[in-house]
């Protein structure tokens, strides 16, 4: 790693050396549709990164382009692009106008995930999925774990009936092995990701990019299903919204939102900043009268800011910072202290999470440098307990005496930088070349002393990581790199390569894809999760001597989009395959020392991970829009898992099913009514449930669990009207969400519960009523 170091060094010196000309060659102009001016379109030099954006006159100015032959580009969503080119020539000044055409959809967004680098998805090699923040609003997700589930090929799943964790599975893997981002940077640590899916308010973003399938080669540990990218808001315009809804969860109890956003930019258009802001409060939820929540309450207040500086030109420096606090209690007993119920969960939380980058154009466009910094810090307290039994005096007395309450530190910081370079003329095709490297550190210290627990772990990460984007021809593009990962819990340096080709033909994008990835021996989220289950607590151990998971995986798709003026109809099916050499396992292992049940976390012979994913598409004169996906799968085990002492073992992946999807169907036309209805199916999957003898809320014995199948259905309408001479839209809306109340109905009951038996969808029927305002 020294090496590649000092060869970074040397290339970035090389890179500064070299310094931007000043043409003094201009371009103006306006954009316009049918007479009317078009703010915020994307006003760009192609195969360049010099571009701007038309102000809220329509108007725009480039200065300082590159001399010669040029195509200029307009482009914003819901328009198709026009191109014009000029020939451009030192201290001369150009009028340039443009007149856009109103298109049916697009399918053809910019993303940054697949490849690290902004491209077009239907030019990247690796497929890249986009869930519009729109969406999220069209369909009434509150949350990032609440609209994750409209993806293909990802489930979101609640975990503990008393706490409410989640946890994301991409392509049937477990929450580990998928890789959260927060503006393309890791900051989401294992125990962020115990929580985080539901601290992260819908209005706070922008769009999610989602890669299924190893992206390890540039993402390093933790990216073996795949990676979610969730871009904040940015400011593009001077606006603001603030909305609030009420809900009601199967008529019993309440959840209520309020959100705010705004964004301002200056005249010039070089800096802007965006803000948003949360407040929520659910009441807790006892779906069998059994006077313990399912549900937990929960209280959430968010604030956080994005924003961008142009110091000057081909210069940019974008930042964001976002707080949230969460308190959430499940159990029952919840109007007084936590260790007086007979069993509880109480956290709360404060998370600070934030970044900075600063990038630069030059060599003509040709290359760029970038530099960033990110971090979280996350403080908790929380108590987990159950309540001794009066006649167990001893046990009784200490439980008042030293109550398990437990505290959390965590900090995880990220800094790394990132050099671009475009070969334009690469044996007769172009190259764009990566190079980065980053370091990742990670901090935590979890302990409850009255349970003698303590996890304390701090882990560093140095990556680099080198890619080669070739588009060899106007239809095959290949993609290789290696990442290189040296891991303060592993002992040797792990190599992670990559290789991805895209063909296109007409409509036609076929593309393959093979990658290797591993995991650290360390604590990942679902590790850090104290559960109740035998009338005790259970936790997760780390086994003497484990070592990484490694991980190859494979993937070939095919996709096909057939536009029309008025129509567009696709599709993509997708092919995955995932092997996992000494894959983690977790197994039974007694109890410690204080009775409390163990599951140890070993390495197993391997597993294999192989299914495929069909998505459909469609929209209508984009006024009617469906998509969903359907996943099916297996996954298995080489060898038999005891996840229970007093069962036999199974190979079949737990909580997995074989079959999962969504779809959603939308509705908007020109006038004031938008509909939506959307679902998520769930097959059935085998859940373990543990059991104690002798209560009646429990099973007497441990025993495996095939669960049935659910289909969760919602619908969403609003109604909207223009109030022109205040400048505001008003927006009333109402629906309900799980229509047929598909919610599990065997439930344990009592103190002694197994919190982990839970299933199915999040939550039962909820009917929910809003108002929003917003600048016109």
């Amino acid at each position: 790693m020294n090496k590649v170091f000092k060869l970074s060094i040397v290339f970035l010196s090389l890179c500064f050396s070299i310094s931007a000309q000043k043409t003094d060659a201009n371009i103006f102009g306006d954009v316009q549709s049918n007479g009317d001016h078009l703010p915020m379109v994307s006003v760009y030099v192609k195969g360049t990164t010099k571009g701007t954006a038309t102000d809220m006159s329509g108007h725009y100015m480039l200065i300082d382009l590159p001399l010669g032959d040029q195509t200029i580009v307009a482009n914003i969503m819901g328009f198709k692009p026009v191109e014009k080119k000029v020939n451009i020539e030192a201290g001369k000044a150009i009028e340039l106008n443009f007149e856009l055409v109103e298109e049916v959809m697009t399918i053809d967004d910019v993303v940054i995930t697949g490849t690290k680098t902004f491209k077009r998805k239907t030019e990247s090699p690796v497929i890249v999925n986009v869930l519009e923040g729109k969406t999220l609003e069209l369909i009434q997700a509150s949350t990032l774990s609440e609209g994750l589930s409209f993806q293909p090929g990802l489930r979101l799943e609640t975990d503990c009936q008393t706490c409410n964790y989640t946890q994301l599975r991409m392509n049937g893997l477990g929450g580990g092995y998928s890789q959260i981002l927060i503006n393309s940077r890791p900051v989401f640590s294992p125990l962020t990701g115990l929580y985080g899916l539901e601290q992260i308010p819908a209005n706070m973003i922008e769009r999610i990019e989602v890669v299924r399938g190893g992206a390890s080669a540039l993402y390093g540990a933790g990216a073996i299903g795949g990676t979610v990218n969730v871009i904040t808001k940015v400011p593009n315009k001077n606006t603001f919204s603030a909305s609030t809804n009420y809900g009601v969860i199967n008529g019993s109890a309440a959840d209520r939102q309020i959100t705010a956003n705004a964004s301002v930019v200056t005249d010039r258009r070089n800096a802007g900043l965006s803000i948003f802001a949360t407040h929520r409060n659910r009441d807790s939820y006892d779906h069998n009268d059994d006077g313990y929540s399912e549900m937990a309450h929960l209280k959430n207040n968010s604030f956080g800011l994005n924003g961008f500086i142009l110091p000057a030109p081909n210069h940019k420096i974008e930042y964001n910072l976002s707080s949230m606090y969460e308190y959430r209690y499940g159990g029952n007993k919840e109007e007084g202290p936590a260790f007086l119920a007979d069993q509880s969960e109480e956290r709360t939380h404060n998370v600070l999470i934030g970044g900075v980058d600063y990038s630069f154009n030059f060599n003509n466009n040709l290359s760029s440098f970038a530099a960033f910094f990110a971090g979280q810090n996350t403080d908790r307290d929380h108590y987990t307990g159950i309540m001794p039994d009066e006649d167990d005096q001893p046990a009784y007395d200490e439980h008042f005496k030293n109550p398990p309450y437990g505290v959390t530190a965590n900090q995880t910081y990220i800094g790394g930088i990132q050099m671009n370079h475009m070969l334009s003329n690469f044996l007769g095709g172009k190259n764009n070349l990566t190079f980065g490297m980053e370091h990742n550190y990670d901090d935590v210290k979890d302990e409850i002393d009255a349970y003698d627990y303590l996890v304390d772990q701090t882990t560093n990460n140095t990556g680099a990581y080198l890619q080669s984007d070739w588009a060899i021809t106007k239809s095959f593009t290949l993609l290789t790199g290696v990442r290189g990962d040296q891991h303060n819990l592993v002992d040797n340096l792990i190599w992670s390569p990559r290789v991805s080709g895209l063909y296109k033909k007409n409509n036609w994008q076929m593309r393959a894809s093979w990658s290797t990835g591993f995991r650290p021996p360390q604590a990942f989220d679902s590790d850090l999760h104290i559960a109740f289950a035998g009338g005790g607590i259970q936790r997760v151990v780390l086994a003497d001597n484990l070592k990484e998971e490694r991980s190859q995986s494979t993937s070939v798709s095919v996709n096909y989009d057939y536009p029309t003026e008025q129509f567009i109809l696709g599709f993509t099916l997708e092919g995955f395959y995932t092997r996992l050499d000494d894959a983690f396992i977790l197994e039974e292992a007694g109890t410690d020392s204080n009775g409390n049940s163990i599951l140890e976390k070993r390495n197993g012979d391997g597993s294999t991970v192989q299914g495929g994913t069909f998505e459909l598409r469609a929209n209508y004169n984009r006024r009617v829009q469906l998509e969903g996906g359907l996943t099916l799968q297996t996954s298995k085990y080489d060898s038999e898992v005891f996840w229970s002492e007093d069962y036999p073992g199974t190979t079949d992946y737990l909580r997995t099913p074989e079959q999962y999807g969504y779809y959603t169907l939308t509705y908007t036309p020109r006038n004031r009514i938008k509909a939506a209805l959307s679902g998520v199916y769930t097959g059935s999957m085998l859940v373990p449930h543990y059991g104690v003898p002798g209560d009646a809320g429990t099973p007497e014995m441990d025993e495996l669990v095939k669960t049935s199948s659910f289909f969760e259905n919602n619908i969403k309408v609003s109604y909207d009207w223009d109030w022109l001479e205040k400048g505001i839209s008003i927006e009333v809306f109402g629906g309900v969400q799980n229509i047929f109340n598909q919610y599990q109905n065997d439930f344990d009951t009592g103190k002694n519960r197994d919190s982990g038996y839970i299933y199915g969808p999040s939550r039962p029927r909820t009917i929910f009523i809003g108002l929003k305002l917003a600048s016109l």
